[in-house]
C-alpha cells in the first residue's frame, strides 16, 4: 500500500510549544512564562461590538477580501502609524493565515527564503510547505537582523526576505537605520520582503518604524491579536502590491473563505480603543524580569519590544534545561523550536509580576544549582 501522509508532511514535526504542555499537564498550578499572548482580557467596547455584531445576525460570510468599513479604517491607521498607503489590504483569519496565503503565493519549488535565526516557530515549516529553502541568517549571540548578515545568504534563488520586527523570540526590534539599508539591498536585487508586525503595538525604546516606509515591494502583516488581545478572534491582514494581493485573495476565496464576520466589525472598533496602557505595564515587565535574570547571572540580550525574552540556557541543551525546568514547575520553551540550534530558551512575560518573580526564582534556583547528575 503507497504511504497514505503526503511527503510535504515529512519536513514537519510537532511543535516544541505543545511538546511542553504534553509534559506539563500533570503540574498543578505551574508558573507558567510559555504562553505568547497578553495576560489582559479583550477591552470592553470591543466585546460589545463583538456581541451586537451577533446578535444583529452579521454571522455570514463576507467578501473575501474583507468588509469596506474594516479596510478603510485599516487604511487609515495605516497612514497615521506608519506613513505607508498600500496598494491593496486583504484581511485574513489572523496573521497565521496571511503568511499561510503569501507563502503558498509567492513562493516556487525551489525558491530560497531569507529568514532569521532564530525565527518564529511557523516560518520554517511554511516554506518547506511551499516547497521553498528557507535560508537561515545567523543572528546569535545578539539577535540583531542586518544587511551585512543578509548578503551572503543573497543568490538567483533568492524569493523573498522574511523579517519579524519586534521579533518572537527574541524581542529585538530593526533600528531604522538597519531598515533603510536591508531596504536598498531588496531594492538593488528586485526581492519581496515579507514582513510580520504583528507586535508593533509593543516597542518600549522610541518610536516604531515599518519596512512597509522603507521599502515600496514589502508584504506587511498585522493584526489585533496582541494590541487588543484577541488571539481566538483571529483577525488579521496583510497589504502590498495590488497584483500579489489579488493572488492572496482568490487563495483565500478557495481556503479561508473569509475572516470571521463578527471580528471584522469588533475590528473596526477595536482600531478606535486605546490600549497604550497595556504598553508600559509590559515595559515594566520587561525590565523586572531583565534585571531579574541579569541579577541570576544569565546571558540575555534586551529585548527591545514584543513580550518574550531569549537567554542562553546556564547549562546542557535547551531541551534537557527546560525538561528540568519544567520538574521544578516552571513553565518555558527550549530555544531548538525557535532556531536551529538549541542554546537558549524563550520566557514569555505576559503574566503577572508575582508570577514572573516565581519564575526569576527558580531560574535562579535552577543556575545554581547546575546540570542534574545522570546515572
Amino acid at each position: 500500500m503507497a504511504p497514505i501522509i503526503a511527503d510535504r508532511m515529512a519536513q514537519m514535526d510537532s511543535s516544541g510549544i505543545r511538546k511542553v504542555f504534553d509534559l506539563a499537564a500533570k503540574l498543578e498550578k505551574p508558573v507558567n512564562l510559555s504562553i505568547g499572548q497578553p495576560d489582559f482580557d479583550v477591552p470592553d467596547p470591543v466585546k460589545e461590538a463583538a456581541v451586537e455584531a451577533i446578535r444583529n445576525g452579521k454571522n455570514r460570510y463576507t467578501v473575501t477580501q474583507g468588509i469596506p468599513e474594516l479596510h478603510d479604517a485599516l487604511l487609515q491607521h495605516l497612514k497615521r502609524t506608519k506613513g505607508i498607503e498600500p496598494e491593496k489590504i486583504l484581511i485574513t483569519s489572523g496573521v497565521s493565515g496571511a503568511l499561510v496565503l503569501a507563502s503558498l503565493t509567492l513562493i516556487n519549488a525551489g525558491d530560497e527564503v531569507i529568514c532569521p535565526d532564530p525565527y518564529f516557530v511557523m516560518y520554517k515549516h511554511l516554506i518547506h510547505l511551499a516547497q521553498g529553502v528557507p535560508k537561515f541568517v545567523d543572528t546569535y549571540p545578539d539577535f540583531n537582523v542586518t544587511a551585512e548578515r543578509i548578503a551572503p545568504l543573497l543568490s538567483d534563488k533568492t524569493k523573498l526576505i522574511l523579517l519579524n520586527s519586534p521579533a518572537n523570540p527574541t524581542g529585538k526590534c530593526i533600528p531604522p537605520e538597519e531598515i533603510d539599508r536591508i531596504a536598498a539591498l531588496a531594492r538593488e536585487r528586485d526581492l519581496l520582503i515579507l514582513s510580520d508586525e504583528i507586535y508593533d503595538h509593543f516597542v518600549y525604546d522610541g518610536e516604531y518604524h515599518s519596512l512597509a516606509a522603507a521599502y515600496e515591494k514589502t508584504m506587511l502583516t498585522g493584526g489585533f491579536s496582541k494590541s487588543h488581545a484577541m488571539t481566538g478572534w483571529r483577525l488579521g491582514y496583510i497589504t502590498g502590491p495590488e497584483p500579489i494581493v489579488e493572488k492572496m485573495t482568490m487563495l483565500q476565496q478557495y481556503s479561508f473563505v473569509c475572516a470571521p464576520s463578527f471580528t471584522q466589525i469588533a475590528g473596526v472598533k477595536a482600531l478606535s480603543v486605546d490600549t497604550s496602557e497595556y504598553v508600559e505595564q509590559y515595559r515594566k515587565k520587561r525590565d523586572r524580569i531583565y534585571q531579574g535574570l541579569t541579577d541570576a547571572g544569565y546571558e540575555v540580550a534586551r529585548p527591545d519590544g514584543a513580550f518574550y525574552f531569549f537567554p542562553k540556557c546556564p547549562w546542557g541543551a535547551s531541551e534537557e534545561f527546560c525538561t528540568e525546568a519544567i520538574r521544578n514547575n516552571l513553565l518555558i520553551i527550549p530555544g531548538n523550536v525557535f532556531s536551529e540550534k538549541s542554546t537558549h530558551f524563550r520566557i514569555a512575560y505576559a503574566a503577572t509580576d508575582e508570577t514572573i518573580d516565581q519564575g526569576i526564582e527558580i531560574l535562579a534556583r535552577l543556575k545554581q544549582q547546575g546540570a542534574p547528575a545522570t546515572s
